[in-house]
């Protein structure tokens, strides 16, 4: 193998729960391993991002990737770390989702090497769809105890303490479909592994007890921590919902700044787990880092590593060009590359007036704007003396003459008008 894969998720933080036996099998010779996604959006966000940089490590050690996903368990819902039941999903839109899902994981997981160890896309309905009821209770319901079921956390938490609000017959079969799963995999792919999520780490053993009983074959299990951010919170929620890897749902610039604004200490464990940068170079960034911790290095190299894994090098560089409007020395030629979306998320929290386009169109002297229209100067005489002395920018272009009216051409997405007043205070103008 080219490196030992335990060892790299240990180092990287990324290991919880291993069964014995797992990291000699690993090292012994190629293996085939997995991870199961639930397909309930059309989009990974970054709460699965561990379980999917589980799989590229996987690869880059010369080990096999099969990433499951799950068209016939997602029609159930899984009830590990759940407090209600989770509303059912159509055929049809999981057969969206599966297709928009495959999209993302190419990018992190080679499905087209001519190496051995390419990875491979499955989607459990593939197998389900025919298995009857009758005979999924007789094959595989008899081998698994409902005592056994019952001492997994995943429905301990739900009948009591955490949770307390009972659990579906439906739910309740959700380990014994994943661990028919595993069955499948090893039987007709040789997938002796399941990865997943410390919170799978009952069904993944569900799936390796069946395999011991059914072909008695080596099975094996490993999962990774759930990430949290230092304070103990969710990991991946802010407070406009879950960080998406799909542009239409997450832009690549608001993307980009929640990796900027992570805490120190996140930044020191995020890198480990979502880039694959070598160790002696986190190190050495994060010993920099130290040194000088208002310049956000580790925050930035953070930032660029996942920005361009997940969408490109370019929505990665204007991404930067955008927080350089407000936290730079952006051109107007920058601003005015901006589309509306973006521009939005780039002036979230700056101070916004509105006025009609018939007055902007009839054309409104600077000083009218600033101090009667708007407040962004409490008088003309104040405004004019900081026109006098430089200090005001509209659309990032210094502002000379108070006289001259202002006019739509002046418009940003035909919408919108930037003032800058000294060198950090911004204020948006909204034309309706």
């Amino acid at each position: 193998m080219k490196k030992n894969f335990v060892e790299e998720l240990r180092w990287r933080g990324m290991l919880q729960d291993i069964m014995p036996g797992t990291e000699e099998q690993l090292m012994k010779e190629q293996t085939t391993a997995y991870v199961g996604i639930d397909p309930t959006a059309d989009s990974l966000h970054i709460g699965h991002l561990c379980g999917i940089m589980m799989l590229k490590h996987l690869q880059n050690c010369g080990h096999k990737p099969i990433a499951l996903l799950g068209g016939a368990t997602g029609m159930i819902g899984d009830p590990s770390g759940k407090s209600a039941e989770r509303n059912l999903l159509t055929e049809e839109t999981l057969r969206h989702n599966v297709a928009a899902i495959r999209k993302q994981l190419e990018k992190f997981i080679d499905f087209n090497s001519q190496e051995e160890n390419a990875a491979e896309l499955v989607n459990n309905y593939d197998w389900m769809k025919d298995y009857t009821f009758l005979d999924f209770a007789r094959n595989i319901g008899k081998l698994i105890t409902v005592n056994y079921m019952m001492a997994k956390d995943s429905v301990k938490k739900r009948f009591n303490g955490e949770f307390n609000c009972g659990m579906s017959f439906t739910e309740f079969t959700y380990q014994l479909l994943q661990g028919y799963d595993f069955v499948y995999l090893n039987e007709h792919k040789n997938c002796k592994l399941q990865m997943g999520g410390s919170d799978q780490w009952g069904n993944i053993t569900t799936g390796t007890e069946l395999i011991k009983k059914i072909s008695g074959n080596e099975a094996f299990a490993l999962t990774c921590p759930l990430v949290t951010k230092a304070d103990g919170t969710k990991f991946g929620k802010t407070e406009k919902g879950n960080i998406w890897l799909d542009r239409n749902y997450t832009s690549p610039y608001r993307f980009y700044q929640f990796w900027m604004n992570v805490a120190d200490d996140d930044a020191k464990r995020y890198i480990k787990i979502f880039t694959t940068l070598e160790r002696e170079e986190i190190e050495s960034l994060i010993a920099e880092h130290d040194q000088a911790p208002h310049l956000r290095l580790l925050q930035k190299r953070l930032a660029e590593e996942v920005t361009v894994m997940v969408h490109s090098r370019e929505d990665y560089e204007a991404a930067v060009e955008a927080s350089q409007i407000l936290f730079g020395n952006a051109t107007a030629d920058a601003l005015h590359r901006l589309d509306e979306e973006t521009l939005l998320q780039v002036m979230d929290g700056v101070p916004q007036f509105t006025i009609s386009r018939s007055e902007l169109e009839a054309g409104i002297p600077p000083l009218d704007l600033m101090a009667e229209k708007t407040q962004i100067f409490p008088s003309k005489g104040e405004a004019r003396k900081m026109i006098q002395g430089n200090g005001v920018s509209i659309n990032k272009e210094k502002l000379t003459d108070p006289q001259t009216p202002i006019t739509t051409a002046a418009l940003l997405n035909d919408k919108y008008i930037l003032i800058q007043r000294g060198k950090k205070n911004y204020y948006l103008i909204v034309v309706n």
